[in-house]
């Protein structure tokens, strides 16, 4: 799996954060989503994918075969 994200589309509403801790940040300043791990271990790829699927924005795109 690897994660792209796109900060243009971010809307800061920080769900992915909430789902994805260990995947996800924001910017202190104003909101917009920092991905820490672009290629996320197995155990963390259903909180990636409840994250992807919730952003209101859908800055985040998920590839499953990579």
């Amino acid at each position: 799996m690897k994660i792209t994200v796109d900060e243009a589309k971010c809307c800061g509403a920080g769900q992915c954060v909430l789902i994805a801790p260990d995947v996800f940040d924001q910017n202190e300043d104003d909101g917009i989503v920092i991905l820490l791990e672009a290629e996320p271990a197995a155990d963390r790829h259903a909180a990636v994918r409840e994250a992807a699927a919730v952003c209101p924005a859908a800055a985040i795109q998920v590839d499953e075969d990579a």
